[in-house]
């Protein structure tokens, strides 16, 4: 079950620190939170961001498929590669959903029924900057007890993101019925549209 915040997502601070010179062209941002379809669908519905797509980071290509990622002793994490506009949404903007609203950040190793490491909660750095950005917002998040229990994200360096198979993108726009989806993810989404409506891209499904 989700730890609640002390405040709502729509009163959630904003980071202190955060990127505010990215070059120009997209950025992408790799993080995982437990099961991919519904954080994929998540940051799908965020303005400025142009493209999610599920997968694995955090072992090596050689074993970046479901079957072996869902044994838990590949090393990889469920991810998703996230591809932004930073003049649109900033880096810090996005950790804010991600803390706010597409997983629990303090549940180690698991995120409500799915169990193991491949479903542990990471920020995947491509840079310094990114990992500063990710290092203070935690802090500031633990320091404000906006949380009932500790944050346990880890933030470690990309060593490579590997695409998940085909059956796995889109999966909530494509399986809105599925039981998982409606117990687990649909609230995820609907929480963005209501507590983050300036984020939230409209025309899309919600």
């Amino acid at each position: 079950m989700f730890v609640l915040a002390t405040l709502s997502a729509s009163t959630f601070p904003d980071p202190v620190k955060d990127i505010q010179a990215a070059p120009a062209g997209k950025q992408t941002a790799v993080l995982a939170g437990g099961c991919f379809w519904g954080v994929e669908a998540v940051f799908d519905r965020v303005e400025g961001v142009s493209d999610v797509v599920s997968g694995y980071a955090g072992g090596s290509r050689s074993n970046a498929n479901y079957s072996l990622v869902s044994s838990g002793v590949t090393g990889h994490a469920e991810s998703v590669k996230i591809t932004y506009d930073p003049t649109r949404v900033t880096f810090g903007q996005l950790l804010k959903v991600f803390f706010a609203v597409a997983h629990d950040p303090t549940e180690l190793n698991r995120q409500g029924p799915d169990v193991g490491t491949q479903y542990r909660s990471s920020i995947f750095y491509a840079g310094d900057e990114q990992k500063a950005v990710a290092e203070a917002y935690i802090r500031q998040l633990n320091d404000a007890k906006i949380f009932a229990r500790p944050i346990v994200t880890a933030v470690v360096p990309l060593a490579g993101f590997y695409a998940a198979e085909d059956y796995h993108q889109d999966f909530l726009d494509r399986n809105r019925s599925h039981p998982y989806i409606v117990t687990n993810d649909l609230p995820k989404i609907r929480q963005l549209k209501a507590e983050f409506p300036g984020m939230a891209k409209p025309g899309k499904r919600y």
